[in-house]
C-alpha cells in the first residue's frame, strides 16, 4: 500500500469518501418546470447532434443553469462543449504524457472533502510558469486533466468542486494572463455549474493589477463563487466550510499536500 511522508493514501481517501458521503445533502423536491426545459433540451439538441442521448441529465441541467434555463441557449452551449470534447479530447481523456511540462511543475494538488461533499484542490499560484515548450494548449488540457480528476471524486448526489488558489509568493515571474484566460474558458464554457467556490488566499498587491485584466472576462455566476480570504482570517474562513480532517496541514488542517497526478 502506498505510503507519502508517513501518509497512507489509500485510507485517507476511503475516509474523505466516507465523509464526503454523510455529508452530502439531497434536494427531495421535484422540480418539474426544470426538468421539462432538460427535457425540451434534449430533443432540440438531438436534432443537431445524435451524441446528445448518451448524455445524462444532470450535465443537460448544468448547461441549462448556466444559460439561466434558456433552451436554446443552453443547447447552443452543449453543442459547442460536444465538439470541442471530440476535437480536443479525441482519446476520451488526457494523458501525463500530454501535460508532462505542466505536471513537472507541481503546482496542483488534491484534498479531501468539504462539508456539503465537494471534492478540494489546491493551486499554488508561484508554481506556475509560462509554459514555453508546450504553450498554452497544454496548459488547457492540463486544466481538463484535473477537472476532470476533481468531476471523478464527486460522490453520488454532488456536482461541484472547491478551490483553494494559493497565491503566497506569487510575482510577476508566475503572471499568465493567456494561461488564465485560456483556463477560464476551459471551465466556464465546457464545465459550467462545477465550480462551487473559489477562496483565493495570500494575495500579494502585484496580482491585483493582473486580476483587473482578467475579471472583465468572468461571467457573473463565476464572480459569485469567487471569495478573497484576508491573511488573519483564512483559518477561520476555510473551517466554516471545510472540517479540520480534510483541510491541508499549511491551513491548519490535517492532510498532506498530494500532487493531483499521484491522487
Amino acid at each position: 500500500m502506498e505510503q507519502r511522508n508517513g501518509f497512507n493514501s489509500e485510507e485517507t481517501t476511503r475516509k474523505q469518501g466516507e465523509a464526503a458521503e454523510i455529508t452530502v445533502k439531497y434536494d427531495g423536491k421535484n422540480d418539474r418546470v426544470e426538468q421539462s426545459k432538460v427535457d425540451a433540451m434534449r430533443n432540440f439538441a438531438e436534432k443537431h447532434d445524435p451524441s446528445v442521448k448518451d448524455v445524462d441529465n444532470f450535465t443537460l441541467r448544468r448547461f441549462l443553469r448556466a444559460r439561466d434555463h434558456d433552451v436554446e441557449k443552453g443547447s447552443t452551449m452543449l453543442l459547442k462543449y460536444l465538439a470541442w470534447k471530440r476535437s480536443f479530447i479525441p482519446n476520451g481523456h488526457i494523458s501525463i504524457h500530454e501535460i508532462k511540462n505542466e505536471i513537472a511543475q507541481n503546482k496542483q494538488f488534491m484534498q479531501g472533502f468539504d462539508k456539503q461533499g465537494r471534492p478540494i484542490t489546491v493551486i499554488l499560484g508561484c508554481k506556475h510558469f509560462q509554459n514555453k515548450k508546450g504553450g498554452v494548449d497544454e496548459l488547457k488540457r492540463f486544466a481538463v486533466f484535473a477537472l476532470e480528476k476533481l468531476c471523478s471524486r464527486m460522490p453520488t448526489g454532488q456536482e461541484k468542486f472547491v478551490v483553494i488558489a494559493d497565491l503566497k509568493g506569487w510575482g510577476y515571474s508566475n503572471c499568465d494572463v493567456r494561461g488564465m484566460l485560456g483556463s477560464l474558458s476551459i471551465l466556464q464554457d465546457y464545465y459550467p455549474e462545477r465550480l462551487g467556490k473559489l477562496y483565493i488566499v495570500h494575495v500579494p498587491y502585484v496580482f491585483m493589477k493582473v486580476w483587473k485584466i482578467v475579471y472583465p472576462f468572468i461571467d457573473n455566476n463565476t464572480k459569485k463563487k469567487i471569495v478573497f480570504v484576508e491573511n488573519k482570517q483564512l483559518k477561520a474562513t476555510l473551517l466554516e466550510d471545510i472540517e479540520e480532517s480534510q483541510l491541508p496541514e499549511a491551513y491548519g488542517g490535517r492532510l498532506p499536500l498530494i500532487p493531483i497526478q499521484e491522487s
